[in-house]
């Protein structure tokens, strides 16, 4: 890097709370199958444990030697449901604990992967997966799960769209902030190195490093600094910024592979905001000139911003995957907390934002008394736009037990506060209970 290059980067995290939001280990374990889930679990865990024995030594060292904050060590491992065998039991719940134990005894912050890839059908052990989601995410405190349930090739698997609109209320109903350690995609790729979605898929090596980047208040910053600039200009302006972003978690990644003995695979582009003054996302797009995120316009200052941002990060690293674009968790974003507690955003909105972001629906708290159906619903119609788009979507939403609109739950520390969204009161019941695929765009047909 240049002198100037290294000057705008300390000050980027000095002053624009730019950071690596995440270095997140890969680790294939089809290798651990033995026909037993309480022998596999065992073989799980001696895995994990000397896979990542140095994970976060070496992230601690390069953040210390370098001043670049890491905040988040992570693993992702292959989908669990995969790891059945010949076992007839399908009670994977010694692998979650497995999981946990190893992530606990290794000191990662989350554990991805226990994870059901369900677009085309349900085998038993998936099936058994998904209905365990509610015990196994109330028993761990670092294990995340993920349930792929259509793409843009299959079409959407509404029967289990169905089941997972029960087992998101019954995971909810426990404790909340469970929900938060589940989501539901469309189109899930195999290098996510963020949570809650992250898994290792089963076309990836048996173990690589990821990271994910952050830096909301850079693009920020570098927008205020030119109000009067056409669109042109502000594209520019978030491509020379995302390049310098993701020309960082580059080099910390292969850093950290280096020191580890391991490859180096992706760097995911993805703006990631925090609760924290300054880091938002929502915000870059009022400093465009919206009086607050949710005005007409927003989804076009959006779909802006996400293409500028993949666009310069391209450049920047030699690989680029994950989901790579701007994230608009509700929680998550102070400034769309603020607008989504003075109704000056809609989850209708937000549903049209996500036809042009990096996922979907994520850290949606809605009433409580949601009906299982209509949570079915928002699965289904967030995965539409992925299937129809061909892009990956999401939803993690949270039906807080006892809370109605217009009030908050607080998560705390990066999950943030999440304001009661008004939930469409109309019945999709019959609709969902019709069960079946509803089958693949036209435009998938290609080879």
């Amino acid at each position: 890097m240049e002198t100037q290059q290294i000057k705008e980067t300390i000050e980027m995290i000095s002053e624009e709370n730019l950071d690596i939001r995440t270095i997140t280990m890969g680790i294939s374990l089809l290798d651990c199958v033995t026909g037993d889930l309480q022998t596999t679990a065992d073989k799980v865990y001696a895995k994990i444990m000397a896979k990542a024995a140095n994970l976060v030594p070496v992230a601690d060292a390069i953040s210390d030697e370098y001043g670049i904050p890491i905040v988040n060590k992570r693993i992702s491992v292959t989908p669990v449901s995969l790891l059945a065998g010949a076992d007839q039991n399908l009670d994977f719940r010694p692998i979650a604990q497995a999981m946990d134990r190893a992530a606990k005894d290794l000191g990662v912050d989350l554990i991805g992967g226990y994870a059901a890839l369900v677009q085309n059908g349900s085998t038993p052990a998936e099936t058994a997966l998904m209905k365990s989601l509610p015990e196994v995410l109330d028993t761990t405190e670092r294990v995340c799960a993920s349930v792929n349930i259509g793409s843009t090739r299959s079409g959407l698997n509404m029967n289990a769209v169905k089941l997972m609109g029960t087992v998101v209320k019954e995971v909810a109903m426990r404790k909340p902030q469970n929900a938060m350690k589940l989501v539901v995609f469309c189109n899930a790729v195999e290098d996510n190195p963020f949570m809650a979605g992250a898994f290792w898929g089963i076309s990836e090596g048996d173990v690589a490093i990821n990271t994910g980047v952050s830096g909301p208040g850079v693009v920020e910053r570098a927008i205020a600094a030119k109000p009067a600039a056409s669109f042109e200009e502000i594209c520019e302006t978030i491509k020379q910024t995302a390049f310098k972003v993701s020309r960082m978690g580059q080099f910390v990644g292969k850093v950290a592979a280096d020191r580890l003995d391991v490859p180096f695979n992706i760097v995911d582009l993805s703006l990631a905001p925090t609760p924290a003054k300054g880091d938002s996302v929502a915000q870059i797009l009022e400093t465009m000139g919206l009086s607050h995120v949710g005005t007409p316009g927003t989804t076009a200052a959006l779909a802006l911003l996400n293409d500028a941002v993949k666009k310069g990060g391209i450049m920047a690293a030699e690989r680029v995957g994950g989901l790579s674009g701007a994230f608009i968790p509700v929680s998550e974003d102070a400034n769309m907390i603020t607008a989504a507690a003075k109704g000056q955003i809609s989850l209708e909105k937000l549903e049209a934002m996500t036809a042009v972001c990096s996922v979907g629906l994520d850290m949606v708290a809605v009433p409580g008394d949601t009906p299982d159906a209509t949570i079915s619903g928002m699965i289904a119609d967030e995965a539409a736009i992925g299937m129809i788009n061909n892009k990956t979507t999401a939803v993690r939403v949270i039906p807080v037990p006892g809370k109605q609109v217009g009030d908050t739950v607080e998560f705390g520390g990066i999950f943030g506060t999440a304001p009661i969204m008004a939930i469409n009161d109309g019945d999709a019941q019959q609709f969902i209970n019709r069960g079946g695929r509803i089958p693949a765009p036209i435009h998938s047909f290609k080879n």
